[in-house]
């Protein structure tokens, strides 16, 4: 099973699935567009919360960070005067700097990675889209920033005129990736932002046309004209598309085969452009995200 993921709404399923699928037969692809530098190591805050997530670290009342966190070094550093663009936990910190340390030294984001994983004592496969650096960039009235800068350093609040991914032209997918896809038929794509979460995954060279060749189930993140959290509404506007479960389609109409929609959205599922069925998608609870999860396995049962 491989899983297309962001930072948040994903996860969330992906707890569900590891009830019912082992951790070995489950391949995450993870979105690294929103990955920066901070205090000279890198942060992946996306392949962060499924690590963490796979190792039982994860801080499920935010859904991003370590469980029972301490902040002492942010503390300390902003007694400095040195303020830190994301609140980043002394345990957190440690990965940021053992996976940097590792790419000083000459390893790729993948290599990295898997080091990581083999140390969190994580038996799925994580995987970063690209080894290459990419940053998701927003444009706002006050100018570019930052998906990161627009979303934490200003809370959200700019409006968004265009949404642009830099690097994405000489980005590839990794090998890593391209071998996953190649011996794995069945493909989630969770509901995750589908603009700066899985967009750039899907905006790799040659990424929609090997995947439309494969069995896609996609999860809506919109229920009616809002999405359940974060951001989403106002990026999907600004690149084009309703800020609806039919603007979730228009998204990915070339490669999946299925689109669940929230059981409580008002859209006639005869409407999509592609075949629509409904489901509760709110995942408050584990028990909740192993239904969904057990519901998609049985919608890719029923592939012919």
């Amino acid at each position: 099973m491989i899983v297309l993921s962001g930072g948040t709404g994903t996860p969330k399923l992906i707890r569900g699935l590891r009830r019912l699928v082992p951790d070995e037969e489950i391949t995450v692809i993870v979105n690294t567009a929103e990955d920066l530098m901070v205090s000279g190591n890198l942060v992946s805050p996306d392949m962060d919360t499924v690590l963490y997530l796979f190792a039982g670290m994860l801080d499920e009342s935010k859904w991003w960070g370590v469980k029972d966190e301490t902040y002492h070094t942010n503390t300390a550093l902003g007694k400095l005067g040195h303020n830190e663009k994301m609140l980043i936990g002394d345990t957190d910190r440690a990965t940021h700097i053992f996976r940097s340390e590792l790419m000083r030294n000459g390893a790729a984001l993948t290599e990295a990675t898997a080091q990581l994983s083999a140390k969190l004592g994580v038996r799925a496969r994580i995987l970063p889209m690209c080894d290459e650096k990419v940053d998701t960039m927003i444009t706002t009235p006050d100018g570019v920033m930052h998906f990161q800068d627009f979303w934490i350093g200003a809370r959200g609040e700019p409006e968004v005129l265009d949404v642009g991914i830099s690097g994405i032209e000489t980005a590839r997918a990794t090998e890593a990736v391209l071998d996953a896809l190649e011996s794995e038929d069945n493909v989630i794509i969770g509901p995750s932002n589908p603009i700066t979460s899985i967009g750039p995954i899907l905006a790799l060279k040659g990424m929609r046309k090997i995947l439309a060749k494969k069995k896609v189930l996609a999860i809506s993140p919109i229920i009616g004209n809002a999405p359940v959290s974060g951001p989403a509404g106002k990026l999907m506007k600004a690149a084009g598309f309703e800020v609806s479960s039919m603007g979730v389609a228009r998204c990915y109409e070339d490669l999946i085969d299925v689109l669940v929609v929230d059981e409580r959205d008002g859209a006639d599922e005869g409407d999509f452009p592609v075949r629509t069925v409904k489901y509760d998608t709110m995942m408050t609870s584990v028990e909740n995200s192993e239904a969904l999860a057990g519901f998609l396995i049985g919608l890719f049962s029923n592939f012919g």
